[in-house]
């Protein structure tokens, strides 16, 4: 039986730490589908397909397991959108004590709406602690170099979006 989890987010930008937890799961799941969140009410640095494309291409640079990863879009309820992926977890990263806190708020949630579909959380390495997609578009918003931060194929579009870095 092929163990498929959903791995829920924005991805606006992409970051090393999203690629961390990535690879953490692939270690225990056959298959990650990656779901990124799309809010209509909602204007992200890059469209639903921009990062899609983004994760695709970061993806083929794991070798033999980009196989194993889908992405896919969702609008409405993780849980739902993890249901319709037939996956059996959700995957979450934790940086910090206050990811904790509210991530275990969501898993509670989540998991009274759908207690078929568990919540595994993956601690970010030391390396990777300090990134969020927020922090990295404010920094490349001011002019900041955020290389260190995300893969160079979207430290690269980053520049394209923004016109500087």
């Amino acid at each position: 039986m092929t163990k498929r989890v959903f791995y829920p987010g924005s991805f606006d930008p992409l970051t090393n730490g999203h690629l961390d937890i990535l690879a953490q799961a692939l270690r225990l799941f056959d298959t990650v589908v990656v779901g990124i969140g799309v809010h209509p009410g909602k204007k992200p640095l890059f469209s639903f397909e921009e990062r899609a494309d983004l994760i695709r291409r970061a993806v083929e640079r794991i070798g033999e397991d980009a196989g194993r990863i889908a992405v896919e879009a969702f609008d409405g309820l993780v849980v739902e959108a993890a249901k319709e992926a037939g996956a059996v977890a959700l995957v979450r990263g934790l940086r910090d004590g206050s990811d904790l806190d509210y991530e275990m708020q969501m898993a509670g949630m989540n998991g009274a709406m759908a207690p078929e579909i568990a919540t595994i959380f993956f601690p970010s390495t030391p390396q990777t602690r300090p990134i969020t997609a927020t922090l990295v578009r404010q920094i490349a918003g001011m002019g900041g170099d955020v290389s260190h931060f995300v893969p160079a194929h979207v430290a690269e579009a980053i520049r394209g979006k923004l016109g500087r870095m």
